[in-house]
């Protein structure tokens, strides 16, 4: 029992979800923290989201869960956690697409080159 956990995770699949999902989980945190404090103390109204993965798409925060979820599916290796990891990608999209499309109409000066959910890409 104890050599077939070594194995697993001394497995590249096992070691390469590991580092995606922390990767994920890193631009998760760090753009949740923008988005907490875009505003000071007693402010309204909406602001455009600034820094990290804020400056190359609209939903730093969802990319970071997306590639969480996909890293612990590769890390997982199975068919459950590859489903859960497809099904928050496509829930996760459409709100990032939703989000970037209110922000081009919400604000004039949003970045055009910002794409909604991959850089460069969408």
């Amino acid at each position: 029992m104890l050599s077939t956990l070594r194995s697993w995770v001394t497995h590249p699949c096992f070691i390469a979800g590991s580092v995606l999902w922390l990767v994920g989980w890193l631009v998760n945190m760090h753009s949740d923290h923008i988005l907490r404090n875009l505003r000071k103390p007693g402010e309204t109204g909406y602001k455009i989201p600034t820094g990290g993965m804020f400056e190359y798409v609209s939903g730093a925060n969802f990319l970071g869960e997306i590639t969480e979820w996909a890293g612990f599916a590769l890390a997982g290796h199975s068919v459950h956690s590859s489903a859960f990891a497809i099904f928050t990608t496509v829930v996760l999209a459409s709100r990032a697409v939703a989000h970037h499309k209110w922000y081009l109409a919400k604000f004039e000066d949003y970045p055009k080159s910002r794409k909604a959910l991959i850089p460069f890409v969408f």
